[in-house]
Protein backbone atom coordinates (compact mmCIF):
# COMPACT_ATOMS: atom_id res chain seq x y z
CA UNK A 1 0.00 0.00 0.00
CA UNK A 2 1.61 3.44 -1.06
CA UNK A 3 1.14 5.96 1.95
CA UNK A 4 -1.27 8.97 0.99
CA UNK A 5 0.44 12.71 1.45
CA UNK A 6 -1.00 14.30 4.54
CA UNK A 7 -1.86 17.59 2.76
CA UNK A 8 -4.33 15.68 0.59
CA UNK A 9 -8.01 15.97 1.24
CA UNK A 10 -10.62 13.10 0.57
CA UNK A 11 -13.74 13.76 -1.00
CA UNK A 12 -16.80 12.71 1.66
CA UNK A 13 -17.35 9.77 -1.12
CA UNK A 14 -14.15 8.25 -0.98
CA UNK A 15 -14.54 7.69 3.27
CA UNK A 16 -16.09 4.39 2.64
CA UNK A 17 -19.47 5.40 4.18
CA UNK A 18 -20.71 3.74 0.67
CA UNK A 19 -18.90 0.70 1.48
CA UNK A 20 -19.40 0.08 5.49
CA UNK A 21 -23.37 0.84 4.14
CA UNK A 22 -22.84 -2.03 1.16
CA UNK A 23 -21.37 -4.64 3.17
CA UNK A 24 -22.71 -3.93 6.57
CA UNK A 25 -26.60 -4.33 4.84
CA UNK A 26 -24.90 -7.60 3.11
CA UNK A 27 -23.72 -9.15 5.92
CA UNK A 28 -26.76 -9.00 7.80
CA UNK A 29 -28.82 -9.92 4.99
CA UNK A 30 -26.95 -13.12 4.88
CA UNK A 31 -27.53 -14.05 8.57
CA UNK A 32 -31.77 -13.00 8.56
CA UNK A 33 -31.22 -15.78 5.25
CA UNK A 34 -29.44 -18.26 7.12
CA UNK A 35 -32.34 -17.88 9.70
CA UNK A 36 -34.75 -18.29 7.26
CA UNK A 37 -33.33 -21.28 6.18
CA UNK A 38 -32.31 -22.63 9.10
CA UNK A 39 -36.45 -22.18 10.62
CA UNK A 40 -37.72 -22.94 7.25
CA UNK A 41 -36.04 -25.87 5.56
CA UNK A 42 -32.84 -27.10 7.89
CA UNK A 43 -35.24 -28.32 10.88
CA UNK A 44 -35.69 -25.63 13.30
CA UNK A 45 -33.95 -25.20 16.42
CA UNK A 46 -34.86 -25.65 19.84
CA UNK A 47 -33.71 -25.09 23.49
CA UNK A 48 -30.51 -27.52 22.88
CA UNK A 49 -29.43 -26.11 19.70
CA UNK A 50 -30.67 -27.24 15.63
CA UNK A 51 -31.58 -30.65 15.00
CA UNK A 52 -29.80 -30.99 11.94
CA UNK A 53 -25.99 -30.71 10.50
CA UNK A 54 -27.63 -27.81 7.95
CA UNK A 55 -29.08 -26.91 10.56
CA UNK A 56 -25.67 -25.92 12.85
CA UNK A 57 -23.68 -24.51 9.95
CA UNK A 58 -26.96 -21.84 9.61
CA UNK A 59 -27.00 -21.24 13.24
CA UNK A 60 -23.35 -20.40 13.34
CA UNK A 61 -23.81 -18.55 10.03
CA UNK A 62 -26.34 -16.21 11.54
CA UNK A 63 -25.04 -15.92 15.12
CA UNK A 64 -21.96 -14.34 13.39
CA UNK A 65 -23.25 -12.23 10.90
CA UNK A 66 -25.83 -10.49 12.62
CA UNK A 67 -23.88 -8.70 15.27
CA UNK A 68 -21.33 -8.22 12.81
CA UNK A 69 -22.96 -6.87 9.86
CA UNK A 70 -24.87 -4.33 12.67
CA UNK A 71 -21.66 -3.27 13.93
CA UNK A 72 -21.00 -2.26 10.30
CA UNK A 73 -24.19 -0.80 9.21
CA UNK A 74 -24.23 1.31 12.31
CA UNK A 75 -20.80 2.53 11.65
CA UNK A 76 -22.14 3.37 8.24
CA UNK A 77 -24.80 5.37 9.49
CA UNK A 78 -23.10 7.00 11.66
CA UNK A 79 -20.53 7.95 9.31
CA UNK A 80 -23.31 9.31 6.95
CA UNK A 81 -24.95 11.30 9.24
CA UNK A 82 -21.29 12.86 10.34
CA UNK A 83 -21.26 13.39 6.51
CA UNK A 84 -24.28 14.76 6.51
CA UNK A 85 -24.11 17.00 9.16
CA UNK A 86 -20.89 18.41 7.66
CA UNK A 87 -21.55 19.11 4.51
CA UNK A 88 -24.61 21.36 5.92
CA UNK A 89 -21.95 23.21 7.91
CA UNK A 90 -19.78 24.19 5.19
Amino acid sequence: MTARPSNVQLKPSDDGTSQLLQWGGSIVAAGLLATLLLETMLGGFSSTGASTNGGWFALIVALMCIPFGSLLLALGVAKWLRNRRLARQR
